[in-house]
Protein backbone atom coordinates (compact mmCIF):
# COMPACT_ATOMS: atom_id res chain seq x y z
CA UNK A 1 0.00 0.00 0.00
CA UNK A 2 2.87 2.39 0.64
CA UNK A 3 3.84 2.67 -3.03
CA UNK A 4 0.44 3.52 -4.52
CA UNK A 5 -0.76 7.04 -5.19
CA UNK A 6 -4.09 8.55 -4.20
CA UNK A 7 -5.13 8.68 -7.84
CA UNK A 8 -4.20 5.03 -8.48
CA UNK A 9 -5.97 3.80 -5.38
CA UNK A 10 -9.14 5.79 -5.96
CA UNK A 11 -9.26 4.55 -9.55
CA UNK A 12 -8.83 0.89 -8.61
CA UNK A 13 -11.24 1.21 -5.72
CA UNK A 14 -14.12 1.48 -8.13
CA UNK A 15 -13.71 -2.20 -8.88
CA UNK A 16 -14.17 -3.34 -5.29
CA UNK A 17 -17.82 -3.36 -4.32
CA UNK A 18 -17.04 -4.39 -0.75
CA UNK A 19 -14.55 -1.64 -0.14
CA UNK A 20 -17.16 0.69 1.29
CA UNK A 21 -17.83 -1.73 4.13
CA UNK A 22 -14.14 -1.84 5.01
CA UNK A 23 -12.77 1.67 4.58
CA UNK A 24 -14.47 4.87 3.59
CA UNK A 25 -12.85 7.14 1.04
CA UNK A 26 -12.77 9.90 3.63
CA UNK A 27 -10.69 7.69 5.90
CA UNK A 28 -8.34 6.93 3.03
CA UNK A 29 -7.98 10.63 2.32
CA UNK A 30 -7.16 11.20 5.99
CA UNK A 31 -4.50 8.52 5.87
CA UNK A 32 -2.94 10.05 2.77
CA UNK A 33 -3.09 13.58 4.16
CA UNK A 34 -1.35 12.50 7.37
CA UNK A 35 1.36 10.80 5.31
CA UNK A 36 0.46 7.36 6.69
CA UNK A 37 1.31 5.82 3.33
CA UNK A 38 4.60 7.73 2.99
CA UNK A 39 5.95 7.33 6.52
CA UNK A 40 8.89 5.27 5.37
CA UNK A 41 10.38 8.16 3.37
CA UNK A 42 10.47 10.55 6.31
CA UNK A 43 13.63 9.38 8.11
CA UNK A 44 15.67 9.50 4.89
CA UNK A 45 14.53 12.94 3.78
CA UNK A 46 14.54 14.23 7.35
CA UNK A 47 18.23 13.32 7.69
CA UNK A 48 18.93 15.13 4.42
CA UNK A 49 17.15 18.25 5.69
CA UNK A 50 18.97 17.95 9.00
CA UNK A 51 22.28 17.92 7.09
CA UNK A 52 21.18 21.06 5.23
CA UNK A 53 20.33 22.65 8.56
CA UNK A 54 23.71 21.77 10.05
CA UNK A 55 25.73 23.35 7.26
CA UNK A 56 23.48 26.39 7.52
CA UNK A 57 24.30 26.67 11.21
CA UNK A 58 27.98 26.19 10.39
CA UNK A 59 28.08 28.97 7.81
CA UNK A 60 26.27 31.36 10.14
CA UNK A 61 28.59 30.37 12.96
CA UNK A 62 31.63 30.99 10.74
CA UNK A 63 32.64 27.32 11.00
CA UNK A 64 32.22 27.06 7.23
CA UNK A 65 33.18 29.63 4.63
CA UNK A 66 30.43 30.65 2.24
CA UNK A 67 32.31 28.97 -0.61
CA UNK A 68 32.51 25.74 1.39
CA UNK A 69 28.79 26.01 2.13
CA UNK A 70 28.09 26.26 -1.61
CA UNK A 71 30.14 23.15 -2.30
CA UNK A 72 28.43 21.18 0.44
CA UNK A 73 24.87 22.30 -0.30
CA UNK A 74 25.24 21.40 -3.97
CA UNK A 75 26.65 17.99 -3.00
CA UNK A 76 23.66 17.40 -0.71
CA UNK A 77 21.27 18.50 -3.47
CA UNK A 78 22.83 15.92 -5.77
CA UNK A 79 22.25 13.19 -3.20
CA UNK A 80 18.57 13.79 -2.47
CA UNK A 81 15.98 11.23 -3.57
CA UNK A 82 13.60 13.47 -5.50
CA UNK A 83 10.52 11.19 -5.33
CA UNK A 84 10.94 11.01 -1.55
CA UNK A 85 11.37 14.78 -1.28
CA UNK A 86 8.21 15.32 -3.33
CA UNK A 87 6.30 13.01 -0.98
CA UNK A 88 7.83 14.70 2.06
CA UNK A 89 6.60 18.14 1.04
CA UNK A 90 3.30 16.67 -0.28
CA UNK A 91 3.97 18.16 -3.71
CA UNK A 92 0.69 16.88 -5.15
CA UNK A 93 -1.36 18.66 -2.51
CA UNK A 94 0.89 21.74 -2.57
CA UNK A 95 0.33 22.26 -6.30
CA UNK A 96 -3.35 21.29 -6.51
CA UNK A 97 -5.47 23.99 -8.18
CA UNK A 98 -2.38 26.15 -8.57
CA UNK A 99 -2.80 29.58 -10.12
CA UNK A 100 0.40 30.64 -11.88
CA UNK A 101 1.40 34.29 -12.04
CA UNK A 102 1.23 36.24 -15.28
CA UNK A 103 4.69 37.61 -14.47
CA UNK A 104 7.43 35.91 -12.52
CA UNK A 105 7.12 33.05 -10.08
CA UNK A 106 4.42 31.90 -7.70
CA UNK A 107 6.03 31.24 -4.32
CA UNK A 108 4.66 28.20 -2.47
CA UNK A 109 5.49 27.39 1.15
CA UNK A 110 5.40 23.69 1.97
CA UNK A 111 5.23 22.73 5.63
CA UNK A 112 7.63 20.00 6.63
CA UNK A 113 6.01 17.25 8.70
CA UNK A 114 7.23 16.74 12.24
CA UNK A 115 9.73 13.92 12.21
CA UNK A 116 11.99 12.59 14.94
CA UNK A 117 15.51 13.90 14.42
CA UNK A 118 14.47 16.95 12.38
CA UNK A 119 14.61 20.29 14.22
CA UNK A 120 11.37 22.24 14.20
CA UNK A 121 13.23 25.56 14.06
CA UNK A 122 15.38 25.32 10.93
CA UNK A 123 18.10 27.88 10.27
CA UNK A 124 17.05 28.20 6.62
CA UNK A 125 13.87 29.37 4.99
CA UNK A 126 12.37 27.28 2.19
CA UNK A 127 9.91 27.64 -0.64
CA UNK A 128 8.94 26.21 -4.01
CA UNK A 129 8.87 28.52 -7.03
CA UNK A 130 6.22 27.65 -9.63
CA UNK A 131 6.48 29.03 -13.17
CA UNK A 132 4.91 28.59 -16.57
CA UNK A 133 6.94 28.58 -19.76
CA UNK A 134 8.51 31.98 -20.47
CA UNK A 135 8.20 33.23 -16.89
CA UNK A 136 11.28 33.95 -14.78
CA UNK A 137 12.76 34.17 -11.36
CA UNK A 138 14.00 37.59 -12.44
CA UNK A 139 17.66 38.71 -12.39
CA UNK A 140 18.73 39.62 -8.87
CA UNK A 141 21.58 39.35 -6.44
CA UNK A 142 21.58 38.92 -2.70
CA UNK A 143 23.00 40.82 0.22
CA UNK A 144 24.29 38.72 3.11
CA UNK A 145 22.50 35.52 2.03
CA UNK A 146 23.39 31.98 1.06
CA UNK A 147 20.78 30.32 -1.11
CA UNK A 148 20.43 27.28 -3.34
CA UNK A 149 18.06 26.06 -6.06
CA UNK A 150 17.02 22.51 -6.99
CA UNK A 151 14.85 21.80 -10.05
CA UNK A 152 11.93 19.60 -9.00
CA UNK A 153 10.03 19.51 -12.28
CA UNK A 154 10.30 21.03 -15.75
CA UNK A 155 13.19 22.81 -17.47
CA UNK A 156 14.93 26.15 -17.07
CA UNK A 157 17.51 28.38 -18.68
CA UNK A 158 19.72 29.40 -15.80
CA UNK A 159 22.22 32.25 -15.68
CA UNK A 160 24.59 33.30 -12.92
CA UNK A 161 26.91 36.27 -12.57
CA UNK A 162 29.72 37.08 -10.17
CA UNK A 163 28.97 40.40 -8.46
CA UNK A 164 32.35 42.05 -8.57
CA UNK A 165 31.70 45.60 -7.44
CA UNK A 166 28.85 47.86 -6.34
CA UNK A 167 28.41 51.44 -7.44
CA UNK A 168 25.65 53.79 -6.32
CA UNK A 169 23.30 52.99 -9.19
CA UNK A 170 25.03 50.02 -10.84
CA UNK A 171 26.74 46.76 -10.07
CA UNK A 172 29.67 45.35 -12.01
CA UNK A 173 29.01 41.70 -12.85
CA UNK A 174 30.61 38.99 -14.94
CA UNK A 175 28.69 36.02 -16.43
CA UNK A 176 29.69 32.66 -14.93
CA UNK A 177 26.89 30.19 -15.82
CA UNK A 178 24.64 30.18 -18.86
CA UNK A 179 23.01 26.82 -19.60
CA UNK A 180 19.96 24.62 -19.45
CA UNK A 181 18.90 23.15 -16.10
CA UNK A 182 16.61 20.15 -15.80
CA UNK A 183 15.15 17.94 -13.05
CA UNK A 184 17.63 17.18 -10.28
CA UNK A 185 20.12 19.91 -11.23
CA UNK A 186 21.05 22.68 -8.85
CA UNK A 187 22.99 25.87 -8.28
CA UNK A 188 23.88 28.08 -5.33
CA UNK A 189 24.67 31.65 -4.38
CA UNK A 190 26.70 33.44 -1.75
CA UNK A 191 28.25 36.88 -1.35
CA UNK A 192 31.49 35.41 -2.71
CA UNK A 193 30.47 33.38 -5.78
CA UNK A 194 27.71 33.44 -8.43
CA UNK A 195 25.86 36.08 -6.42
CA UNK A 196 23.40 37.10 -9.16
CA UNK A 197 21.06 34.61 -10.81
CA UNK A 198 18.19 34.50 -13.29
CA UNK A 199 16.11 31.41 -14.07
CA UNK A 200 13.62 31.32 -16.94
CA UNK A 201 11.22 28.41 -17.35
CA UNK A 202 11.44 26.75 -20.75
CA UNK A 203 8.57 24.35 -20.11
CA UNK A 204 5.13 24.73 -18.55
CA UNK A 205 4.62 23.48 -15.01
CA UNK A 206 8.21 24.06 -13.89
CA UNK A 207 9.14 24.06 -10.20
CA UNK A 208 12.24 24.93 -8.16
CA UNK A 209 12.91 24.05 -4.53
CA UNK A 210 14.79 26.84 -2.76
CA UNK A 211 16.46 27.24 0.62
CA UNK A 212 17.93 30.48 1.90
CA UNK A 213 20.09 31.28 4.90
CA UNK A 214 19.76 34.95 5.80
CA UNK A 215 21.97 37.16 8.00
CA UNK A 216 25.02 35.03 7.29
CA UNK A 217 27.14 37.77 8.84
CA UNK A 218 25.54 39.11 12.00
CA UNK A 219 24.58 42.75 12.03
CA UNK A 220 24.28 43.16 8.25
CA UNK A 221 20.90 43.32 6.46
CA UNK A 222 19.82 40.59 4.04
CA UNK A 223 17.75 40.93 0.91
CA UNK A 224 17.44 40.91 -2.85
CA UNK A 225 19.04 43.46 -5.17
CA UNK A 226 17.45 43.53 -8.63
CA UNK A 227 19.48 44.41 -11.69
CA UNK A 228 19.23 44.67 -15.47
CA UNK A 229 21.80 42.33 -17.05
CA UNK A 230 21.37 44.07 -20.40
CA UNK A 231 23.89 46.70 -19.39
CA UNK A 232 27.06 48.33 -20.64
CA UNK A 233 29.77 45.88 -21.75
CA UNK A 234 33.12 46.83 -20.24
CA UNK A 235 36.58 45.26 -20.22
CA UNK A 236 37.25 41.66 -19.28
CA UNK A 237 33.79 40.38 -20.17
CA UNK A 238 32.23 42.45 -17.41
CA UNK A 239 28.88 44.28 -17.49
CA UNK A 240 27.89 47.50 -15.75
CA UNK A 241 24.30 46.62 -14.87
CA UNK A 242 21.71 49.05 -13.57
CA UNK A 243 20.26 48.41 -10.13
CA UNK A 244 16.49 48.50 -10.57
CA UNK A 245 13.32 48.11 -8.52
CA UNK A 246 11.46 44.81 -8.39
CA UNK A 247 8.53 46.21 -10.44
CA UNK A 248 10.84 47.07 -13.34
CA UNK A 249 12.61 43.72 -13.07
CA UNK A 250 9.31 41.83 -13.40
CA UNK A 251 8.16 44.11 -16.22
CA UNK A 252 11.37 43.50 -18.18
CA UNK A 253 12.06 39.87 -17.40
CA UNK A 254 9.17 38.33 -15.46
Amino acid sequence: MTDITRRTFNGSALGFSTLGSLLTLSLLETLFDTDAFAAEVKPITAKWLNDLNQIGLDVKGQKLTQLAWQEQVEELYKQVDLPDLLKFIDFEKLTANLQFRDQGERSLHPKFPEVEGLPTDLVFGHQVFALQKGRSVVPHGHDNMATAFLVLQGDFHGRHFDRLEDEKEHMIVKPTIDRAFTVGECSSISDHKDNVHWFKATRDMSFIFNIHVTNVVAGKPSGRVYMDPNGEAISGGRIRARKIKSAEAYKLYG
